[in-house]
């Protein structure tokens, strides 16, 4: 797995922190400068004292509504064109009043995902003249910040704005989302808003409700766990402790009592050079190692400093830790670069040596336990701190062994967390469409992924209306290039992509299999990626039935005569290839596509014809890499994207 984490070390408070101040009439999305959606009926709510009537205003349109006796209250205004500015009054019958200027009335966009849909303007390709030429004031963004909690809350946690765009706003908007608009602002002459709910790193379990989680199998003890997790913590993180452990067993073959947290240090083990990242050790072989490494170091104690509780504190950790003391599990963290600290309860140290086991798992960039001296220590109940810098050991975990499974209550990873805090405030805020652009955190579940993101659709669909279109990205090349057929879980993450969106009825995927970088996992040409979401909503959303919105949509393999015949739909004028006479990076698999080859292909109008002698010929695969080559495109441009097709008998 490969992917950009950007999380940070959270608390879950239950409510909202805007309840600190004195309530707003109007819930947190609406803002001065905001944009509503166009030729829908406005849905407007807030929080005002309980049973107060309230009378609300949009431009010359009116209502009144009263707040329940939880102080709720909710209103409707009838459906407007575009146009606008107007000013947005509610006011109490007790004399409260809040207004809001320069809202407009356009089309309303929520662009949500993991890290290349947070990559902002300043990031992107050609970013200087981007930023001096953003003078297009009806093209507004409301970033909403990463925060998560345990269960839906009604408001943000931290404050929200609509800015407009500018050379000083634009550098920190989301750079697919608002080249989007931009881009589909030469077509659609509406003002355009765009809701940013994005989180590097992020897997789409983060983003889902725990309704739509029951409905994917496997899931039904990480969300049970999540409930004891809400209730007491401390029961939680144990029970978790116990699926860690019985996962990592699975893998590694140890029989209890074999394992990593409960043997003594032996000859497997190797002392660590520094707390520095892992691949700056000389003469480790970790510089380029992604994956798990085991720490490991033990501390003595009289029985006076045992007898009481104690806080473990362990200094930063890139990515995710798994920790034990004395061989129980005390604590799991997804926070790159945060501090850890673990309380340990009363009974947990013992007189004499007492091991202390981390697991750290890296997955992008830099990775270990880091930091200066004295962040690492064991705080004692007299307040004494016993330092825990030195008699560290490390071992090393094979790439076989796969990722642990994350915790239901982290940021990035966890079950509805991000979901709850960043999507649910949002309410009944009415949209045009969502963009997704999310999948590099989850190509190790690359299987199961067609599963989730089909849950997340109904999902949306049930919050904010059961028309949302949506707009998918598929994810782009990234690593290393390949010279023969092998596997590879981002092209399954494509292809569950691909699947989700043709199984949809109101989808439309985006494939920038030709626009990523080998070597970034973050593409720079947000430009292109936003040329082809604009397309994708001209056809989908806006009726233009004469544009194809993905290019070229393959349909059937069949055998023939002169081998297998591959054919393709939406075609514009006919299929070319590239920089080549023929196109290249078809392959022919058996039927379980254990065994591949790459063929000979060539290309005519809407179908290409592939070699089939020299092997089976039960499935067709195309593109089918981390970071394949592809050159097979049709008269609009647009590339033809992965695929894998059973051949028709």
């Amino acid at each position: 797995m490969r992917l950009a984490i950007l999380a940070v070390a959270v608390a879950f408070p239950i409510a909202s922190t805007a309840a600190a101040s004195p309530p707003r009439l109007l819930a947190d999305p609406f803002q001065d400068r905001a944009v509503l959606q166009r030729d829908k009926p406005v849905a407007l709510w807030g929080q005002a004292a309980p049973g107060e009537r309230l009378s609300i205003a949009l431009g010359e349109s009116r209502t009144t509504a009263r707040a329940g006796a939880d102080g709720k209250w909710r209103a409707s205004l009838p459906a407007m064109k575009a146009g606008g500015p107007y000013r947005l009054t509610v006011r109490t019958a007790g004399g409260a009043e809040q207004k809001l200027d320069d809202i407009l009335i356009g089309d309303v966009w929520l662009c949500s995902g993991q890290s290349n849909m947070v990559l902002q303007v300043h990031r992107a390709l050609d970013s200087r003249v981007e930023i001096a030429g953003a003078s297009d004031s009806d093209i507004r963004m409301m970033t909403v910040p990463n925060d998560t909690s345990l269960v839906p809350i009604d408001g943000f946690k931290r404050p929200v704005s609509w800015q407009l765009t500018s050379p000083a706003t634009v550098p920190e908007f989301s750079a697919a989302c608002y080249f989007f608009a931009s881009e589909l602002r030469k077509t659609v002459k509406v003002p355009m808003g765009l809701v940013n709910a994005s989180w590097g790193g992020s897997a789409i379990s983060s983003w889902m409700d725990e309704a739509a989680l029951r409905r994917i199998e496997g899931l039904e003890e990480p969300l049970s766990v999540l409930a004891d997790y809400r209730a007491d913590p401390e029961r939680g993180n144990a029970r978790w402790g116990a699926l860690w452990q019985k996962w990592w067993r699975a893998r590694s073959g140890d029989a209890p009592g074999a394992e990593p947290w409960s043997t003594p240090v032996d000859g497997m083990w190797k002392p660590v050079p520094a707390f520095t990242p892992w691949e700056n050790w000389p003469d480790a072989g970790l510089g380029s190692f992604n994956g798990m490494l085991w720490y490991r170091t033990s501390v003595m104690l009289t029985a006076a400093q045992a007898a009481g509780g104690a806080t473990l504190r362990l200094g930063s950790i890139e990515d995710v830790d798994q920790s034990f003391v004395n061989g129980q599990p005390i604590g799991n963290t997804s926070a790159p670069g945060a501090d850890r600290e673990y309380a340990l309860p009363a009974g947990l140290l013992r007189p004499g040596e007492n091991s202390i086991t981390v697991n750290v798992l890296d997955t992008y960039g830099t990775g270990g336990m880091t930091g200066p001296a004295g962040k690492r220590a064991l705080h004692l109940a007299d307040g004494t701190a016993l330092p825990l810098d030195t008699g560290w050991f490390y071992r090393a975990v094979p790439t076989a062994t796969g990722y642990p499974p994350r915790t239901p209550w982290e940021a990035t990873g966890g079950l509805s967390t991000i979901g709850n805090a960043m999507i649910a405030p949002l309410g009944q805020y009415a949209f045009k469409g969502a963009l997704w652009y999310q999948g590099e955190s989850d190509v190790e579940r690359a299987d199961s992924y067609a599963v989730r993101l089909a849950g997340l659709m109904r999902d949306w669909r049930q919050r904010f209306g059961a028309d949302l279109p949506f707009l998918i990205v598929q994810i782009a090349g990234y690593g290393a290039a390949t010279a023969a057929p092998a596997d590879s879980s981002s092209a399954r993450l494509r292809e569950a992509q691909r699947r989700a969106v043709e199984a949809d009825g109101n989808a439309a995927l985006a494939v920038t299999i030709d626009i990523g970088e080998r070597t970034d996992i973050h593409p720079a040409n947000k430009q292109e990626l936003a040329r082809r979401l604009a397309r994708a909503a001209r056809h989908l959303i806006y009726g233009e039935a004469a544009l194809s919105p993905s290019g070229p949509r393959p349909l059937s393999a069949t055998r023939a005569a002169e081998g297998v015949i591959v054919r393709f739909g939406e075609v514009e004028r006919a299929l070319v290839s590239y920089s080549a006479a023929r196109p290249i990076g078809f392959e022919l698999c058996d039927a379980a596509a254990r065994t591949c080859r790459f063929v000979d292909a060539g290309a005519v109008g809407d179908s290409v014809t592939l070699d089939a002698r020299g092997g089976p010929a039960e499935r067709v695969r195309f593109c089918w890499a981390d970071s394949p080559v592809c050159n097979l495109y049709d008269g609009s441009g647009l590339p033809v994207g992965p695929f894998e097709l059973p051949i028709a008998q």
